[in-house]
């Protein structure tokens, strides 16, 4: 199977790079923090082999995709409607859109909007919830937290000075502790009063075997050249979004949906996360499958590639 077909498309105002691979029906992969369209060539090749049009972005502020100066450029709206220009620009007229992480939060949002266009979604790592009438960062502050990692990246420069003095090993000790690999913890990304966000992730001594000295070089390449501002700008947005999506507060999805989880992802330790799983049969009513797999972490694409690849061509068949 050929790599990846890298190119650069006129989106929504922005140049975005795209990754694509194979023909056929349109899938859409939308990555996180921090990551790029690179962290799907296991499902770019998969899903080529299988039959599929697979369409991986460097998102909005990240790797060749324009980053914005306006820190306002960054709202869900905007994420979106990259997706939806993305759809158009491609000449398709329909799309399964899958997303990690942030990127989850946009392919939940852009099905939640758009059911005409995205006619299925798979999340992973970050489950689904209708948008409620408490706004996250007011949420922490109403219990009392005020070290939460998502805070800090609030101020503008604070976060990209900590991950910008040594871009290799800040990828390298967010990639490790976060994953399946790393250490026990109580919930990554709690911050010790005075300390930033790196400070309590391990250096590991090796790489762990998903992560291979060739990956780590190209994102240590492109978020060296890049930096870490735009996708830092995604969480400047919470509150924005969070009243700009006033219209679909309490909404739920309807098309045919999947989740996909690492077990050791810190992020089913959110307060909320159980209980938005727990919702699934209300507000994801087209659930095919919510898969938890036993001792992987947040990089649920990367760690178990193979079982991925298998869930989501699973899902794609029966649609």
């Amino acid at each position: 199977m050929n790599e990846p077909h890298l190119e650069m498309l006129d989106i929504n105002g922005i140049r975005m790079q795209v990754a694509t691979q194979g023909s056929g029906p349109l899938v859409l992969l939308c990555h996180g923090f921090p990551e790029l369209w690179y962290s799907w060539r296991n499902q770019l090749a998969a899903l080529a082999t299988a039959g599929y049009r697979a369409v991986a972005p460097d998102m909005r502020g990240y790797g060749g995709t324009d980053a914005p100066a306006e820190p306002d450029a960054y709202t869900t709206l905007h994420l979106v409607g990259d997706m939806v220009e993305l759809v158009n620009a491609l000449g398709e007229q329909q799309a399964v859109i899958v997303g990690h992480d942030w990127g989850a939060l946009v392919a939940w949002s852009a099905a939640l909007m758009r059911p005409d266009l995205f006619r299925a979604v798979v999340g992973m790592s970050v489950p689904f919830s209708p948008l409620g009438h408490v706004e996250f960062l007011s949420a922490l502050a109403s219990r009392g937290i005020s070290d939460f990692y998502i805070q800090y990246f609030q101020t503008p420069g604070v976060a990209e000075a900590e991950l910008e003095r040594d871009v290799e090993s800040s990828l390298r000790r967010m990639y490790f502790s976060g994953s399946g690999d790393g250490p026990d913890r109580t919930m990554f990304g709690m911050l010790h009063p005075g300390q930033g966000f790196l400070e309590g992730m391990i250096e590991p001594e090796t790489l762990p075997a998903w992560l291979s000295r060739e990956d780590l070089a190209y994102y240590t390449r492109e978020f060296t050249r890049s930096g870490f501002r735009g996708g830092l700008n995604w969480y400047r947005n919470i509150t924005r979004s969070w009243t700009l999506l006033a219209p679909w507060r309490g909404c739920i999805i309807r098309q045919p949906s999947m989740f996909i989880a690492g077990q050791r992802d810190d992020v089913l330790k959110f307060p909320n996360s159980p209980r938005q799983i727990k919702a699934f049969a209300q507000t994801l009513p087209g659930l095919r499958g919510c898969h938890i797999l036993e001792d992987a972490g947040h990089w649920i694409q990367r760690e178990r590639a193979t079982e991925v690849n298998e869930l989501l061509l699973g899902f794609l068949k029966e649609l």
